[in-house]
């Protein structure tokens, strides 16, 4: 793997560049293999877009002065792979507008903002990231956890506020060993967060599509039985119409009065307006959010809470995972203008 360097560090994700060190090999790379459609630059080609572009022909609809579908059509032709993330989703009239299209690159593990029905419909093949952010996530998800549970984020505010002189006695945060820490989708980021749980003393258990006789966690059929045996929730699964809005407020009384909440997954999963309503009355004890349902828009009321730590879908976020998600993008247009095997399909 090539060492990284920073050359920029902004607040915003999508601005923080780190770009590989060129090699000699690099600076004598061969003519473009194809032509790559970026209709809004994902965040892993804004830090690695140099070395992205260094094998593809970028055509980069955000710079031109035309309203994308006009550009589109300019290139309806011509296109026959797209880059792109959640940031820039491809939908049936993206599609639309794309004929030849014959391949769809996402920079991220999930989907959900590519029309998946009308890829099939056209044959349009689909790739992703593989697991490459699975340990990143569960890391955040763990950290959002804990940092709710022990007042860590709250506690900064406290002593940079200057309110330690004057009150010194702080509230008391909660341990987390032996916690009941309760999975919504245990695939690989929700097994991984569930391996780092229980080294640290906490009885994991779990719901997913299906009870899975591969491992020793307690399972439930559904979301609110999991809510109601456990002292936290940690949002792992996929959106889809079946998850959109599945934690409710139903599920989140469930959970309790010193019951707390994570999200590493997709904001529509969590009903936003049920779980602000929840945190402000009470009827939750706290939150770790790192996405929410109108990314990046965020409800005011959420940063007025001492129990809610905010993250700006993040979690996924290190100069190593984009590094390798920037390599599996590079191998999947690879394979794709060499008429190899795709890296990472998604089926």
């Amino acid at each position: 793997m090539q060492s990284l360097k920073q050359i920029s560090t902004l607040s915003n994700r999508s601005e923080v560049q780190f770009l590989p060190l060129m090699s000699q090999e690099d600076h004598q790379s061969p003519p473009y293999l194809g032509q790559v459609l970026v209709i809004r630059p994902p965040p892993v080609f804004s830090v690695h877009e140099q070395y992205i572009s260094s094998k593809f022909q970028i055509l980069k609809a955000y710079e031109s002065p035309l309203p994308t579908h006009d550009f589109l059509q300019t290139y309806a032709q011509s296109v026959k792979v797209v880059l792109c993330s959640g940031g820039s989703p491809i939908t049936a009239d993206v599609l639309h507008d794309l004929p030849a299209l014959q391949l769809v690159v996402s920079s991220t593990t999930g989907v959900n903002h590519i029309d998946m029905a009308e890829c099939r419909r056209r044959g349009i093949r689909v790739t992703n990231t593989g697991d490459l952010f699975s340990d990143d996530v569960a890391d955040g998800a763990v950290g959002l956890l804990i940092d709710v549970m022990r007042r860590i984020s709250a506690g900064d505010r406290f002593v940079r506020g200057g309110r330690w002189p004057a009150i010194s006695e702080y509230p008391l945060g909660s341990k987390l060993g032996g916690r009941r820490v309760g999975i919504v989708g245990l695939g690989n980021i929700g097994s991984s967060v569930a391996k780092r749980l229980e080294a640290m003393g906490c009885i994991v258990s779990y719901t997913s599509r299906h009870k899975k006789n591969s491992t020793h966690y307690t399972f439930y059929p559904n979301v609110l039985q999991l809510a109601f045996n456990s002292d936290a929730l940690i949002i792992c699964c996929a959106l889809t119409n079946d998850t959109r809005h599945m934690v409710n407020n139903t599920v989140l009384r469930a959970l309790g009065k010193t019951g707390v909440i994570v999200n590493v997954a997709r904001g529509a999963i969590i009903d936003e307006v049920e779980l602000v309503e929840c945190l402000v009355e009470g009827e939750v004890a706290g939150a770790g959010l790192d996405v929410f349902e109108n990314e990046p828009k965020v409800p005011n009321e959420l940063f007025e809470l001492d129990n809610v730590v905010l993250s700006s879908h993040s979690t996924a976020c290190t100069r190593e995972c984009f590094y390798d998600a920037a390599q599996t993008v590079v191998a999947n247009l690879e394979a794709f203008f060499m008429s190899k095997p795709l890296l990472t399909p998604v089926s």
